[in-house]
């Protein structure tokens, strides 16, 4: 393990958890990002400032540590952009075939204890083992 780093995930871990239970708290909202990003490009009245203001604080959130230590970045992907760009689009297929993402069902959906947020989370974590698993060992890391 290259990029082992056990604090800065654990504090993560922990602002994503306090984020999500704050915006629970406080607006009864859940903070899946599927979810929320779908409800900006089909907006409804009266709810597309809140899901605007959380996506944009993951992207001022991003910039600033892109912009504060670089260093974090430095980690490549050793994948084509076609393949990236693959991944994106299956991702967001298995979003909407799933009703939500991992930080939906596996975040909040697990927090509030709900048999289908466990059955697709274990579904999320089975498909990106053996996809990793595949890729990297079956097909030599080519792709």
């Amino acid at each position: 393990m290259e990029h082992f780093t056990p604090i800065a995930s654990l504090i993560g871990g922990m602002l994503i958890g306090l984020s999500a239970s704050l915006l629970l708290l406080f607006d009864g909202k859940i903070a899946g990002i599927s979810g929320i990003v779908a409800g900006m490009l089909s907006p409804q009245k009266n709810d597309t400032g809140w899901r605007v203001v959380f996506v944009g604080g993951l992207l001022t959130g991003g910039f600033l540590l892109k912009l504060f230590a670089p260093q974090t970045f430095a980690i490549g992907i050793p994948r084509s952009a076609a393949a990236l760009i693959l991944a994106g689009l299956l991702v967001g297929f298995g979003t909407r075939l799933g009703n939500g993402c991992t930080s939906g069902h596996g975040v909040c959906g697990l927090s509030r204890g709900s048999k289908r947020s466990l059955i697709a989370t274990a579904a999320f974590m089975a498909t990106g083992v053996a996809t990793v698993y595949v890729i990297n060992h079956l097909l030599g890391g080519a792709l």
